[in-house]
């Protein structure tokens, strides 16, 4: 018997941890699980929720740890339930709560930093790592190996055409420009500064190769002021942010995956169901994704090495078919479908501390 599920997700923003929630959330929804999902009111997290049929209770949540979330996590808990947080700040919070009731915590981790307030971490009954590297760091920090379990993200089905967002028409580009894209953040974590250098590298051998940049954050005016540096303004294209990032890989031929630190690297699952070669530095569990020759793994921080990899499979159509069809072949590891049957082994193996909190 699976139990009742109040997630708690801070959903302030919409990347790839906030479609994580979505994913599961319509997945349990699908198979009938009673569940509540508390989240920022107004957020795209609760937006896409209530269009899957998913029960959400949205909070005032206007700054990481707002103390005004607590109420509606408690209200959900009037009744027995599992309490899943989803990010850092929803683990305080969740935790301040399980502490005043006793329903039994469940976290998921999405990176690989280590632990700073430990506290609740090591009060929950389980923790989801999304990958071995993952696991690995929080072992490291003190966590019971046996309280954590690997279950890796998923990657929904890809945006059909109609959904797509066509790049070169919105930059002016001919039909036969290159396009090189990255999604993520722009924080220092995904050093997108090593690809813009990469790109300045290339502007002579890969005259038609254009870098679209998708995504906002604290990072931007630092990449502007490199870009217009190196002279690069024509090549490299920071778009901001869309509704959805992944609309941004229709048409792309190659994805670009820049970071110093990736607990697994969904984007890169995005581009691979997609079709586009990954060019991706090997760091956290990007190597578990494309360890198996389903992309193509650098050294992080490396400019010249990211460049020649990009160049390499821009111009060789041989590889770049390879990588696509191995691609393929691996996306069945991370099906939402499969994402979600996980999980729901974790609340099931969890269903008798509701007795006992």
């Amino acid at each position: 018997m699976t139990p009742r599920i109040v997630h708690v997700a801070s959903g302030r923003e919409w990347r790839g941890g906030q479609r994580q929630v979505w994913l599961l959330g319509r997945e349990l929804e699908a198979r009938g699980i009673n569940q509540v999902v508390v989240t920022a009111r107004g957020s795209e997290l609760a937006r896409r929720l209530r269009s899957s049929g998913t029960r959400v209770h949205e909070a005032a949540w206007t700054i990481g740890l707002d103390p005004r979330v607590l109420g509606p996590i408690l209200n959900e808990l009037r009744r027995p339930a599992l309490l899943h947080a989803h990010d850092a700040h929803a683990l305080t919070l969740a935790g301040v709560a399980s502490m005043l009731t006793g329903a039994p915590l469940i976290v998921t981790r999405r990176v690989t930093f280590p632990l700073r307030r430990r506290f609740f971490w090591h009060r929950a009954r389980r923790i989801i790592a999304i990958s071995r590297a993952v696991y690995e760091r929080l072992v490291q920090d003190g966590v019971d190996p046996a309280r954590v379990v690997v279950i890796p993200s998923a990657v929904d089905a890809p945006a059909t055409a109609a959904d797509s967002v066509d790049m070169r028409t919105r930059l002016g580009l001919p039909r036969t420009g290159q396009l090189a894209v990255m999604l993520g953040a722009l924080t220092p974590e995904k050093d997108h500064l090593t690809a813009i250098r990469a790109a300045a590298r290339l502007v002579r051998d890969l005259p038609e190769l254009h870098w679209v940049l998708i995504g906002e954050g604290p990072e931007r005016p630092r990449l502007q002021r490199e870009i217009v540096q190196l002279r690069v303004s024509e090549r490299v294209h920071l778009m901001g942010e869309l509704d959805d990032p992944h609309r941004a890989l229709a048409g792309a031929d190659v994805f670009v995956l820049s970071s110093t630190h990736e607990a697994l690297g969904t984007s890169a699952l995005a581009a691979m169901a997609q079709g586009v070669p990954v060019v991706a530095t090997n760091v956290g569990g990007v190597p578990e994704v494309l360890g198996s020759g389903c992309g193509v793994l650098v050294e992080s921080q490396n400019p010249e090495a990211l460049a020649n990899m990009v160049q390499r499979v821009l111009r060789d159509p041989g590889p770049r078919r390879q990588l696509t069809v191995a691609a393929k072949q691996e996306l069945g590891r991370y099906s939402a479908s499969g994402m979600a049957e996980q999980v729901l082994s974790v609340y099931r193996s969890c269903a008798h501390s509701l007795d006992r909190s």
